[in-house]
């Protein structure tokens, strides 16, 4: 029998660590799609929508009648938490029974997805196989927050991610370093940590302010006041945030593309390796590695 293939309305977008993982869309874009810094979903074809829910059920079918040894699984787009909690129950149950050899689903999630779904209804999802989720905290800082039409906030941002942990979900941050510019660096860096400290992540990851069609939004937001962080001040703002960090046990990548200075481990046990790295960035750059970073476009 000759199935069609799986619809996908592109560009798809997924977390670097999910490379391997077959990818369900079942949303197309993003809900809020508002953020001034993002350009992943402008295009009007990732204008946000559900997925047809059969049509989601069918390709989960198909998918097992075809594939064997499926281990990971992402469910794309932007948010695909934000649908409720009866569709994403049925979604997991169908990749329960027609993809057994599934052992981690994964989704991007908004602090906001996470409101109007109980610790309860969380717990049943990780009983069913949803055991990570990537928040793009981007920031701690309720200024920063505001500037970029996030529409979150410290305390949503944390109250959220401190769910999804009471229910047994693991939690993946990322924020942006350079987001709050010149002027909120001091504050974006320390909020950010105040915010990271409070709800002690399994995974952090850091990457740089970019954008592949500029900035004319953000800077925009800010009342054309922003000014962009230099390679330097990039790293004495890295630097200020990793050193007010106090964790147990967090996996940290700072591997992204738009990176310069590629950072890895297990906070805290090694920031005191990673700060000289990045003091050493700032001090003699010439005896680091440092990538030439092509994504900035301010």
């Amino acid at each position: 029998m000759q199935y069609p293939p799986i619809e996908y309305i592109e560009p798809v977008f997924r977390p670097p660590s999910e490379a391997n993982s077959l990818i369900f869309q079942v949303t197309n874009g993003c809900s809020w799609n508002r953020c001034t810094y993002c350009d992943m979903y402008i295009d009007p074809q990732k204008a946000f929508r559900p997925k047809s829910e059969s049509l989601v059920i069918e390709e989960i079918i198909r998918c097992g009648e075809q594939l064997s040894g499926v281990r990971r699984v992402f469910l794309g787009d932007g948010d695909a938490m934000v649908l409720s909690f009866r569709r994403l129950k049925k979604i997991l149950e169908a990749i329960r029974i027609h993809l057994p050899s599934v052992t981690r689903v994964s989704v991007y999630a908004l602090p906001s997805n996470l409101k109007n779904k109980t610790v309860d209804e969380l717990r049943t999802l990780r009983e069913l196989g949803l055991s990570l989720i990537y928040v793009g905290a981007e920031s701690g800082d309720d200024e920063v927050l505001s500037y970029i039409d996030k529409g979150e906030t410290f305390l949503s941002t944390r109250d959220a991610l401190l769910k999804a942990k009471e229910a047994g979900i693991r939690t993946s941050v990322m924020l942006i370093n350079g987001l709050g510019g010149v002027r909120f660096s001091e504050q974006h860096a320390l909020s950010s940590a105040r915010l990271i400290n409070a709800v002690q992540p399994d995974y952090l990851s850091t990457l740089v302010l970019f954008s592949k069609s500029g900035h004319k939004r953000l800077i925009e937001g800010y009342g054309g006041d922003f000014t962009a962080l230099t390679q330097r001040q990039l790293f004495e703002e890295m630097e200020l945030m990793m050193s007010n960090l106090s964790l147990d046990k967090t996996i940290f990548r700072s591997d992204h593309a738009s990176n310069y200075l590629v950072l890895k481990g297990v906070l805290n046990k090694d920031l005191d390796v990673m700060l000289k790295q990045l003091r050493t960035a700032i001090d003699t750059p010439e005896r680091v590695f440092l990538r030439q970073n092509s994504h900035r476009a301010l």
